[in-house]
């Protein structure tokens, strides 16, 4: 079962319905003993006086009265004596009733049929009975008040070293391999134990951390070496009077291909890196001169394949510097995704002032697929080539790491557009007058 209140708030409502509990035990112990005694005590002792009125006198000659406070009637009683008629249907035994706005406690007997009602007026009664009542509400109210008090204070004090334990576990340092362990901080009761496994399950964190940019920084170095070699080995054949238009061709497809492998071993480099200062030391370009490198990169490709690209560059004139290689990155992403689904129609690239789009006429994604497209190793329902559902995962990741945001939309009648706003970007630079760059605040 699941709580939308918070662990403190249900401290607090625990305590007030423990004590509304116990209050409410109390107050009705209060009200049903007190309908005891006026039903027993006060029967017994108004049951007491009519036995002494009826052995004190005899009924034909009646001498003695009751008590000021009492009023007695029987059966053929002459003048104040006489029963009443809303008295006759009182059956034998102890009554509560209501006269002209006043209440009394009524005592009922019958002898040799001949029936004798003692009144005994109960106003004070009534009254004691009323702020006994008031007082039983009253302290119903400051117990309830008081447990709710009590419950707060305690839910603050229990609860302040489990936000504490929380604020430390959410800090991003303690993902740092120097992180202090979190469990000296704390008892040796459940907050200490759930620390212990905080300090475990963060160590094992750091360590796959640690394993994953090694990896990564091991492999992207190894691979500078083999694609430098490709990229010279692509100049020097370019160079080559003798070469075919067709070979000059695949040769530059080849070029091409190393170039955006290079980039791409640098964006991994950047996203192993443990320290969020890349912005000062990566390449810096704005969003017009990215979007102009890649359809001049990717314009042969796609119009190859019988589609139309369309640029519209126009809107973004933006003089914002972002980090050449992420925004590199996923806008080439973007683009190959697109043409790698597309197989009619067109893909338009549009800019904006504060991010750009991707949009073309391929296959689409199905609703229930959109958020699981950017997962790693998801790929659409029209698996095609060799791909390993790695582009769109990267393109998440690095907005995840900027402070970007991408969103995936369908298009009429088929077709996906990816909208990707750049205005929280940690990693956007704004291009001063002077030349100098300025770190642009989120």
């Amino acid at each position: 079962m699941e709580f939308k209140q918070s662990l403190a708030q249900r401290i607090i409502i625990a305590f007030a319905l423990m004590s509304a509990l116990v209050a409410g035990a109390f107050a009705f112990g209060i009200v049903a003993t007190v309908h005891l005694v006026e039903e027993r005590l006060i029967s017994s002792v108004l049951g007491g006086d009519l036995q002494r009125l009826l052995r004190m006198d005899s009924v034909s000659d009646w001498s003695h009265r009751p008590r000021p406070d009492q009023l007695f009637y029987f059966s053929g009683g002459r003048d104040e004596f006489e029963m009443p008629r809303d008295l006759r249907h009182l059956d034998p035994g102890f009554h509560e009733v209501f006269r002209d706005q006043l209440s009394y406690h009524a005592m009922v007997e019958v002898v040799d049929g001949r029936r004798y009602v003692l009144l005994q007026d109960q106003s004070d009664f009534e009254e004691r009975e009323r702020v006994l009542f008031a007082v039983v509400v009253v302290g119903f109210v400051l117990s309830l008040a008081l447990a709710t008090l009590l419950g707060w204070l305690l839910a603050r004090r229990v609860m302040a070293p489990v936000i504490r334990l929380a604020r430390q576990v959410r800090h991003r340092d303690q993902l740092l391999g120097l992180a202090p362990p979190l469990a000296p901080d704390y008892a040796a009761d459940e907050v200490g134990q759930l620390a212990v496994a905080f300090d475990d399950t963060l160590g094992r964190l750091r360590d796959a951390l640690t394993r994953e940019r090694l990896f990564t920084s091991d492999v992207s170095h190894e691979l500078r070496t083999p694609l430098m070699v490709l990229a010279t080995s692509c100049e020097l054949l370019i160079e080559n009077p003798n070469l075919d238009t067709r070979s000059r061709s695949q040769v530059e497809r080849i070029a091409r291909a190393t170039e955006e492998m290079r980039e791409l071993v640098k964006t991994f480099l950047m996203l192993a890196r443990a320290q969020r200062d890349e912005g000062a030391v990566a390449s810096q370009a704005t969003l017009r001169e990215v979007a102009d490198d890649l359809t001049g990169v990717w314009r042969d490709t796609i119009e190859q394949k019988g589609l139309a690209l369309y640029y519209d560059g126009r809107v973004s004139a933006s003089p914002v510097l972002y980090n050449a290689t992420f925004l590199q990155s996923v806008m080439g992403n973007l683009l190959r995704n697109a043409a790698h689904y597309t197989d009619s129609g067109y893909i338009r690239l549009s800019l904006q002032s504060d991010g750009f789009s991707v949009e073309d006429s391929g296959v689409g994604i199905p609703e229930e697929q959109r958020e699981a497209m950017f997962r790693p190793f998801v790929r659409g329902d029209e698996r095609r080539g060799e791909g390993l559902g790695l582009g769109l995962s990267l393109v998440q990741r690095i907005c995840d790491d900027q402070g970007w945001q991408v969103t995936l939309t369908t298009t009429l009648p088929h077709g996906c557009r990816f909208q990707v706003s750049l205005t929280r970007g940690r990693g956007a630079f704004l291009e001063g007058e002077s030349g100098s760059t300025l770190s642009e605040t989120d």
